[in-house]
């Protein structure tokens, strides 16, 4: 007995050090599939469950499409077979380090996410200490790159996101007074309502709710009381549709601006067949890369799970078409490193360049997207789609 338990022991203790073996500075071996073909590992570090479990879905949408269109990339002149390795964050910020640790664990060559600032800036400094890179898609708090050499985007940030909101408020609806509300200690909705606050050239009037509110009215009622002339709520999807159905409800007629996490067909249809008036800021608008949009409405037509992920119909959310665009700019940066070890892709990633549906993709000096641009888009709600507004720059 005791030799058997013995050998278990050393069993186990065989298995961890094989595992420990893959991790630290150099990562990415070049593990084989079964049938002998090399395979290069991707790693998605998204909420799949939480607040943010509905816009992480979607983003994750544009990179399981993309792999299945491109599913292998030349590297060092060999063929690699593309396989995407999942680790759910929860929307959670004090999850994210232990689903970044996972995805270390796994021997992936860099990491694409997350759908949220929070999680992203708390999985940030587990990817740099292991030397791993990650491109965060549309994770647009200035804190995920800032002090991290490791951590790279492609989306605009919320200090250009949040005065272009404010120009269009002021520009649009000559707004001389603002409701912001957000979520208490949400660090996307926070930094958002001080960058609109910064830019607005007028009177606000700011609330944040505690989590997990689910009665918004005294809120609203709030903003109705004060006239406001528009409401700034960059909240998240669970948050904005109860906020848009209510505002539906009472037959709100103030203005409800939103930033790119209300860029989902689910704030679309809580909006359907009212009066509320939604304006939106994104990265895309259905519609700028025909191909792309004919090619994943197929898909999604094809897989029940893809539909249901994207909330039931085939309209692309903006963080969809990030997803896609994040997928090659991974590829770009695996070819451009001829390597699969993680140091070398780093050190690659900061001349990558790629010109996606959304617009052309480079970093500056802080690995943050050079990007002067965003789209706002607005809720025809009698046809359920998204209609472009205006297409909105910072002077």
């Amino acid at each position: 007995m005791k030799r058997r338990v013995f050998a278990m022991f050393l069993a186990v203790a065989l298995v961890f050090a094989l595992a420990a073996c893959t991790g630290g500075k150099e990562g990415g071996k070049e593990p084989a599939a079964n049938n002998g073909e090399k395979v290069v590992r991707i790693g998605v570090f998204e909420p799949s469950t939480g607040d943010s479990g509905p816009g992480g879905k979607q983003e994750m949408l544009g990179m399981q499409y993309a792999n299945k269109e491109t599913p292998t990339v030349e590297i060092g002149g060999e063929t690699y077979k593309v396989e995407l390795v999942y680790a759910d964050n929860g929307s959670d910020s004090a999850k994210a380090p232990t689903a970044a640790a996972e995805l270390v664990g796994k021997d992936v060559a860099l990491v694409l996410g997350s759908y949220g600032s929070g999680v992203s800036m708390a999985g940030g400094p587990v990817f740099e200490e292991n030397g791993l890179a990650a491109i965060g898609v549309t994770c647009t708090n200035p804190g995920v790159t800032a002090g991290n050499d490791y951590y790279f985007r492609i989306c605009f940030l919320d200090p250009f996101q949040g005065t272009v909101l404010a120009n269009f408020a002021q520009e649009k609806f000559s707004a001389k007074k603002a409701y912001l509300l957000g979520e208490l200690g949400n660090d996307y909705d926070q930094g958002l309502l001080t960058f609109f606050e910064q830019a607005f050239d007028g009177e606000v009037v700011k609330d944040s709710f505690p989590k997990d509110t689910s009665d918004f009215s005294t809120y609203l009622n709030k903003a109705k009381a004060e006239s406001c002339d528009v409401i700034f709520c960059p909240v998240s999807i669970a948050y904005s549709t109860q906020i848009v159905k209510l505002a539906a409800s009472m037959g709100l007629e103030t203005p409800i601006l939103g930033s790119d996490t209300l860029d989902s067909n689910m704030v679309l249809d809580a909006a359907k067949g009212s009066n509320v008036r939604l304006y939106v800021s994104t990265f895309y608008q259905e519609g700028g890369a025909p191909d792309f949009d004919s090619g994943i409405k197929a898909w999604l037509a094809e897989d029940s799970t893809a539909m249901t992920n994207n909330g039931g119909n085939d309209t692309i959310a903006a963080v969809t078409a990030m997803g896609y665009d994040a997928y090659y700019t991974a590829l770009e940066a695996l070819k451009a490193a001829g390597s699969v070890k993680a140091a070398d892709v780093k050190a690659a990633l900061p001349n990558v360049t790629y010109t996606g549906v959304s617009g052309a993709i480079a970093f500056d000096a802080t690995g943050d997207a050079i990007r002067d641009t965003a789209y706002i888009k607005t809720a025809d709600t009698a046809n359920n789609v998204w209609a472009l507004e205006a297409t909105q720059t910072v002077k």
